[in-house]
């Protein structure tokens, strides 16, 4: 099982729309295995976007993240960061299909409400910048044997 991180961010929580996003989350199958709201510090909010910071728009991202609170969340599955991403839609606004968070209810790239990892070690990094191990929760979920084959569940 992969895990990745989610942040519903300001926007989600400001629209009233992050029971939404979660639900869509819970029913594709990903499982959420951590979750909290905070407001994120400028230092989280500087290293987690720590590979644009030579960008224009740096200061931009770090003034929306911590703007107000956020929804973390670490979720796992098979597949999970791809699947994460795909669920999300595109960065880029008038890219986000019909159907993807993004393209359902986001006006502006700036404003884009969901933030996933994009990859194994990113996961892994903004995953320990936001949660310490023991807030993350190892259990069963018994809707797996009707999410994956058991070929897959017993590897």
């Amino acid at each position: 099982m992969e895990r990745t991180l989610i942040i519903l961010k300001p926007d989600a929580i400001q629209r009233g729309i992050a029971g939404e996003i979660i639900t869509r989350i819970e029913r594709k199958g990903l499982k959420i295995v951590a979750m909290k709201m905070e407001t994120v510090s400028q230092e989280k909010a500087k290293y987690h976007y720590d590979e644009h910071r030579e960008k224009p728009f740096f200061q931009e991202l770090i003034g929306f993240i911590t703007r107000s609170p956020v929804i973390l969340m670490v979720v796992e599955g098979i597949d999970a960061i791809k699947t994460a991403r795909k669920m999300s839609g595109a960065t880029q606004i008038a890219d986000a299909i019909p159907g993807t968070i993004r393209g359902d209810y986001a006006m502006h790239t700036s404003v884009n409400l969901i933030h996933t990892s994009d990859g194994p070690a990113g996961a892994e990094r903004e995953i320990n910048n936001f949660f310490k191990k023991e807030e993350i929760v190892e259990y069963k979920l018994d809707s797996q044997k009707w999410l994956y084959p058991s070929s897959v569940l017993d590897k």
